[in-house]
């Protein structure tokens, strides 16, 4: 395994909780262990909008950003309006990134430019703050995945994002091979450079490495660092830190 890569990868990690069962005290727990992986720091943690506030107070000081899921996570099925609100209330809580649902029936029907002005409403809503778009590229063909990629884009989409993690396919290197290629034609172009995460089933250390050599390949390797690529994890993270340390 190439530790310095494998070392990148960590730093590149969402640490994530989004269980139905997740409460305060869970939260606070999980934030905390995320901590005591020392001297290691992961990029973010990412928690539903209500634990925004005690995340953000149990990672004070850490560097560790906090992002919340929002847009009607993980369906995406709500009036846009109650999306925007979902957003609102994150970032009043203090979230540094947004992690939101595509709204993926309009791209099924047709409806690109309700797609990619949902995604300009939502990041006009995060205040500056970082917005992933996630496509769920489980339910996609190839041709879908590079629209979708491209919408999210036109949208003002900082990062765009594989999977929720909560359907049967998650992050695949093929829908990860279309969405990093649409990213770097935009790139070609002169347009902005935006940011790749993978999550959904990355549970091994050997899974993570392949999407960073796959980001390697398509983007360079100074992609490889955490404003340009992310993993979300909940297995992997404990996982890739004892092979780290």
């Amino acid at each position: 395994m190439d530790k310095e890569l494998a070392l990148r990868v960590f730093s590149c990690i969402d640490n994530t909780t989004l269980n139905g069962t997740d409460n305060e005290a869970q939260v606070e727990a999980f934030c905390q262990h995320t901590l005591d992986l020392s001297p290691l720091r992961v990029a973010a943690v990412c928690v539903y909008p209500r634990f925004v506030a005690v995340a953000i107070k149990t990672l004070a000081g850490s560097g560790i950003r906090v992002a919340s899921v929002a847009g009607a996570f993980p369906h995406g099925q709500l009036p846009i309006a109650l999306k925007v609100e979902e957003v609102k209330y994150a970032v009043g809580e203090g979230a540094d990134e947004i992690d939101m649902v595509l709204s993926r029936g309009a791209l099924l029907a047709g409806e690109d430019n309700l797609v990619s002005d949902e995604v300009s409403l939502m990041k006009e809503a995060c205040q500056g703050r970082t917005l992933k778009v996630i496509l769920e590229t489980g339910e996609f063909s190839p041709t879908l995945i590079a629209k979708a990629s491209q919408l999210s884009i036109d949208g003002g989409a900082d990062f765009i994002k594989t999977s929720t993690g909560k359907i049967a396919v998650g992050a695949t290197l093929e829908a990860a091979e279309i969405m990093l290629t649409v990213i770097n034609e935009n790139v070609k172009k002169g347009k902005k450079r935006v940011g790749f995460k993978a999550a959904g089933g990355i549970s091994t250390p050997e899974e993570a490495l392949a999407y960073a050599e796959m980001a390697k390949k398509i983007m360079g390797d100074d992609f490889v660092n955490n404003q340009t690529f992310r993993i979300g994890a909940s297995r992997l993270t404990d996982r890739l830190f004892a092979i780290l340390t």
